[in-house]
């Protein structure tokens, strides 16, 4: 393998599955950042064969947060405050990653939405409402139309519903990772974080192969997307991995920009898109705009504001 293809496919796993934050560099901000509380409640629920681990922190309506591919549970730590300051929060750790075993089972994004449904009951949630990143955000839309009645507001933030979604060239590097990376990955922030928590550091090679195996599957959920009953609201960089056209057909599925909203919000979907400005995809999950976009859509309320109550006063 030569050394401009190894150097494409590391370039490539990093650009697609990792948060760019966790690399070394000087921060956009000095300002500090809150520290989220302990959990409360931590173990194991086994689903579809495979022993997940879980966390629970906070308290309020409970919320479901998947993370991204060759993440975990803690690339949330930057916006987990401002989750948990009135919301519980159920955060997993995904088949392979994190503090979860990879199993024997491949890695699949409809299985793993069929083990979300399975675990919020095991831990006796009736509904739970959803945020899923990227690979998570893929699970989290797989969970949502397996079991809609388990998810009562659902967010998806930086995941395309089809393969084609994603800029071209992106498609085959993601396509080349396999697991003879390893070796080569030892000295990066994908590997030093799963060596700090992963129950097995042997497994890195073969979750490389089940991430590039699931990467090399082409998939279009426009059928899935269709049977969502639930209120969705989509959430992108304004410099995502997803293409905008892309973005548009996803909100346009979801009965959203088809008409103008009207004066009085007469036409107003009852699904929401939102695209936070100076954020690629390798940011977008632990930007400190996250949270204030979201909860609101996850309240069941609107911060939009009112022109007649305006000039009323």
């Amino acid at each position: 393998m030569s050394i401009r293809i190894i150097a494409t496919a590391i370039a490539a796993l990093a650009a697609s599955l990792v948060p760019a934050f966790a690399e070394a560099q000087e921060p956009r901000s000095a300002a500090p950042q809150a520290t989220a509380a302990e959990p409360s409640k931590k173990g194991r629920v086994e689903a579809g064969g495979i022993s997940y681990y879980y966390e629970v922190r906070g308290e309020g309506e409970p919320l479901l947060l998947l993370h991204g591919g060759l993440g975990s549970i803690d690339m949330f730590a930057p916006i987990m405050p401002a989750l948990t300051e009135h919301r519980q929060v159920i955060a997993v750790d995904l088949q392979g990653h994190g503090r979860t075993s990879l199993g024997k089972r491949p890695i699949s994004l409809e299985a793993m939405g069929a083990d979300m449904g399975k675990i919020v009951s095991e831990l006796g949630y009736r509904q739970v409402d959803v945020l899923g990143y990227s690979m998570g955000g893929g699970i989290a839309l797989q969970m949502a139309a397996q079991a809609p009645e388990k998810v009562r507001r659902l967010v998806i933030a930086s995941a395309p519903f089809a393969k084609s979604g994603f800029f071209p060239e992106m498609i085959p590097q993601q396509e080349s990772v396999t697991g003879a990376m390893a070796e080569m990955m030892k000295d990066t922030p994908m590997f030093i974080s799963y060596k700090a928590v992963a129950p097995d550091v042997s497994e890195f090679p073969r979750l490389l192969d089940a991430m590039g195996d699931l990467m090399r599957r082409d998939y279009d959920f426009s059928d899935t997307v269709a049977r969502l009953p639930m209120p969705v609201m989509l959430v992108f960089g304004d410099s995502d991995m997803v293409r905008p056209e892309h973005i548009v057909e996803f909100y346009q599925k979801l009965g959203g920009g088809l008409k103008d909203a009207g004066w009085m919000r007469e036409n107003m979907p009852r699904n929401r898109l939102a695209i936070l400005p100076d954020l690629t995809h390798y940011e977008a999950f632990a930007s400190p705009a996250l949270a204030p976009t979201v909860l609101p859509f996850l309240d069941g309320k609107s911060n939009a504001p009112n022109w007649a109550e305006q000039v009323k006063k």
